[in-house]
């Protein structure tokens, strides 16, 4: 099964926060489809490169509701992912989310009609 799942990035540098958003693969844990928010990798380089980098942090959104995880970095390869135990900690918190209605709300159980009353035999 293929599953990837749009997240946002947030690398964190000690005066800003560089966002991006990219795909998470529920099966392997690796992000791609980077695309970065306002950011020039090409002029700036990558965030985790820079000296004022402290750590990179993931969001999985279903409507208002969030869950943030840890993202490891590989700056040689420029690659995000996140490590198997954290996945696997994601995927229950997700499915959680997921499972939840919109707005957080508990699901109302439909009203039951009363009861019809029996007609007397004539």
């Amino acid at each position: 099964m293929d599953l990837k799942l749009p997240i946002t990035i947030h690398d964190e540098l000690a005066d800003e926060v560089i966002e991006s958003k990219g795909m998470l693969d529920l099966a392997s844990g690796e992000i791609t489809q980077v695309k970065y928010i306002d950011y020039d990798l090409e002029d700036d380089g990558f965030p985790a490169e820079d000296e004022d980098y402290d750590f990179t942090c993931g969001t999985l959104s279903n409507g208002s509701k969030e869950v943030e995880f840890r993202i490891e970095v590989d700056v040689v390869g420029r690659t995000y992912s996140i490590t198997p135990t954290e996945l696997l900690e994601l995927k229950g918190r997700a499915a959680k989310l997921f499972s939840a209605p919109p707005g957080g709300h508990p699901v109302d159980e439909p009203a039951r009609k009363p009861a019809a009353k029996k007609r007397a035999a004539r």
